[in-house]
């Protein structure tokens, strides 16, 4: 069993409220990231006891495991994937590397009304009608979960997006397999 010496893990209210609240603690969290890292087993076994699971991966980030049930964190979670496929989507219509443009563009309010009048058939479904609705609705909530952060020009996505980038590559890879055995 670890031992869990309290007194050294200096940032643990601030780490607990994020992580309970869904937030992603990244590298761009210098503190509380740098604490975790240097104290994982720690953190593991405390929040293990208190019935919660410490994830880490490997791209840099912690989170805690959970099973998205409700039906709001389901929506949340399908405009964020929806909005990330259409990124992904979209740099590579416009000839750029996907994955690099993701984490390296900054995605202000002229892109999101772009990104919303191509795909208003999609967006509409979750009643997002304007650059100003995703923003409001999607990129602040990214930055609630730890997903993006604010910048002065717009939002720029961090490493827990990989999550939705899985995800994303899962169901493809399920349809491609589905798709296959017809």
């Amino acid at each position: 069993m670890t031992q869990i010496n309290l007194n050294e893990l200096t940032h643990l209210q601030a780490i607990n409220k994020k992580l309970v609240a869904g937030y992603h603690i990244c590298e761009q969290d210098n503190l509380m990231w740098q604490e975790l890292d240097q104290n994982i087993d720690a953190y593991s076994a405390l929040f293990s006891a208190l019935g919660n699971e410490l994830k880490h991966d490997s791209r840099g980030f912690y989170y805690f495991s959970s099973d998205e049930s409700t039906p709001n964190m389901g929506k949340i979670s399908r405009a964020i994937a929806l909005t990330i496929y259409i990124l992904i989507e979209h740099y590579a219509n416009t000839g750029k590397d996907p994955m690099r443009a993701l984490f390296d563009e900054v995605n202000d309010l002229e892109l999101m009304q772009t990104l919303v009048q191509i795909n208003k058939h999609l967006f509409d479904q979750l009643e997002i009608f304007s650059g100003s609705d995703l923003r409001k609705d999607v990129y602040l909530r990214m930055v609630r979960l730890g997903l993006a952060r604010e910048v002065e020009a717009g939002f720029m996505l961090q490493a827990p997006i990989h999550r939705y980038i899985d995800a994303l590559m899962e169901v493809n890879e399920e349809t491609y397999l589905t798709e296959d055995e017809e």
